[in-house]
């Protein structure tokens, strides 16, 4: 088996990094949970948007004799400065995510390799009646991740 990854997080990391999410999180007290509906429903603001975006609110700014005047600027900018500033946040949490990700998966990957090898000298050390190793097997066995055995399908009887 080849290890390509070794990796442990400290006592002392485990705590920093919790005091700088609890930081985050109390930094950002207007972050929400929106419904699933909500996240179907809402308009998505990619790339193109953002520009059309800060571009109408440049203009809007220049141009204040066309601003209708039920259309809340105050809010318009907030929205605008806001949604600029997180996705400064968002960018490298995102970036930060997709490393934590991929090494979860590698990290699991190797852990779980590791443990098929093991349940399997197990699985042969009950089979050879080394003691103890029945219950031991029985015990990994009945939480062993594999794949269920699928039914065998019924034959077909063509008349």
């Amino acid at each position: 088996m080849e290890n390509k990854i070794s990796f442990v997080i400290s006592e002392e990391a485990k705590a920093n990094i919790t005091k700088a999410l609890n930081s985050i999180v109390e930094n950002l007290p207007g972050l929400v949970n929106l419904k699933a509906v909500d996240r179907r429903t809402l308009p998505k603001m990619g790339d193109k948007s953002f520009a059309f975006v800060t571009k109408a609110y440049e203009y809007a700014v220049q141009n204040p004799k066309v601003v209708p005047t039920f259309l809340d600027m105050a809010e318009f900018e907030k929205d605008t400065i806001g949604t600029a500033d997180l996705k400064k946040v968002l960018i490298p949490l995102h970036q930060l995510v997709e490393k934590l990700d991929d090494t979860t998966l590698l990290t699991g990957s190797e852990a779980l390799a590791a443990a098929l090898v093991l349940y399997t000298s197990i699985k042969g050390a009950a089979k050879a009646g080394e003691p103890g190793m029945k219950t031991v097997y029985a015990d990994l066995q009945s939480r062993y991740p594999g794949r269920t055995k699928r039914a065998t399908p019924a034959s077909i009887v063509v008349n």
